[in-house]
């Protein structure tokens, strides 16, 4: 769907990566409440021109409420929205020069794929039946659907119907692309290989993506820059190798990829070593990472992603870290997770399938890691989804 009014001619596609035609977005101190509830609590937001941004978050987390200021289909309590500098927050939806895809697609049953396409440049333009042609062509090619042109909705699969809402949106040319949850209907091996085409997509037209979802392999895939956000607020903003490697609090840490969050206490704090006794009773050793104060007694938690553990049978000329036992074996097709109980606590650990072979629940195990894998955050950082 496609929501403004302005005439562009010109080839989607041909254009100087140097100078995006994207929109720069800026939301300012913007909430919005339903009832006595905030769904989106004053919230601050730069988004360059040109560039992917993903609202990420689990359900109820003001992603869905933010994209829906944004295009001007809820108006905000308190706060502004900016295009290029100019407040757009009493600019209605259909003069904001944008464009839109939801997950149902809300394609035209009774309209083939290129009146789909052109319905708003007939709605909204007054382009000449020939540009009009060439513009849905160009487009429809863009997308890879230039032979589906005389089919209907119907006839099409869910990521070829995907793909047409794309045209229908990208088709006028705006400035900012809105995406709410787009590849939610299709299966998993579509949705992979969608976030290629959509990514592929948004290089080759420069326009201002924002997209809405909670599946975390999407953000990670697709974006220049995610924004985490729960409970109305944004957690952590950042590139998403910035989020993974380096989380804000517990709740990042968590949400984004697999992590062991191990509970306990500082003992012993040294100029680039802090040793931490968790909960469980195991002794760890975290290098220092950053300017942080850790005074002895402090509460934290250790956070270890699982495919930042090495596997060791007692023995092996390794560094040791941790030793413990296996208790379960989960075969993934391209890795293997164990659990790995270590002084009463589990530490899941992913390997590749050759070196769970020889496992089994029982083994006795020692686990070791570089010690810039560990991250330790204070305690009182923990949200809850």
């Amino acid at each position: 769907m496609m929501l403004g009014t302005r005439q562009r001619s010109g080839m989607i596609g041909v254009l100087d990566p140097t100078t995006p035609r994207g929109a720069k977005i800026q939301l300012r101190n913007l909430s919005r409440r339903f009832g006595g509830q905030a769904a989106v609590d004053d919230i601050s937001l730069d988004v360059p021109a040109g560039s992917f941004v993903s609202l990420l978050g689990p359900s109820g987390s003001g992603k869905t409420t933010t994209l829906n200021l944004i295009a001007g289909f809820l108006a905000p309590d308190a706060g502004d929205i900016l295009f290029d500098d100019r407040s757009v927050t009493d600019v209605p939806p259909h003069h904001r020069d944008i464009g839109m895809v939801f997950q149902s697609y809300a394609l035209f049953p009774h309209l083939d794929v290129a009146q789909n396409v052109a319905f708003p440049l007939k709605m909204r333009t007054k382009l000449p039946k020939p540009d009009v042609e060439r513009r849905v062509a160009e487009t429809l090619a863009l997308v890879r659907m230039e032979d589906f042109g005389g089919r209907y909705p119907r006839q099409l699969s869910g990521g070829q119907q995907q793909r047409v809402a794309m045209a229908r949106a990208l088709v006028s040319h705006p400035r900012l692309l809105l995406m709410d949850e787009p590849l939610g209907a299709l299966d998993k091996k579509l949705r992979d290989q969608m976030q290629f085409e959509i990514k592929r997509i948004h290089r080759s037209v420069g326009t201002t993506f924002i997209y809405v979802t909670h599946d975390q392999s999407e953000a990670l895939t697709m974006s220049d820059l995610v924004v985490l956000m729960n409970r109305g607020r944004i957690v952590q903003t950042g590139a998403p190798r910035e989020l993974y490697s380096e989380p804000a609090n517990v709740f990042v840490a968590d949400f984004i990829g697999d992590s062991n969050l191990l509970n306990g206490s500082v003992t012993v704090v040294e100029d680039d070593t802090i040793t931490v006794v968790l909960d469980a009773g195991a002794v760890i050793e975290v290098s220092r990472r950053d300017s942080t104060s850790y005074a002895p007694g402090r509460r934290v938690v250790v956070v270890l992603r699982p495919e930042d553990i090495t596997v060791h049978t007692p023995g092996t000329a390794a560094p040791v870290c941790l030793s413990g036992t296996v208790a379960e074996i989960g075969y993934q097709g391209d890795s293997c997770r164990l659990n790995v109980t270590v002084g009463g606590e589990a530490i899941k650990v992913k390997v590749p399938p050759y070196l769970a072979l020889a496992g089994h629940p029982g083994l006795a195990v020692q686990l070791s890691w570089e010690s810039s894998a560990v991250r330790l955050l204070s305690l009182g950082h923990r949200e809850k989804a």
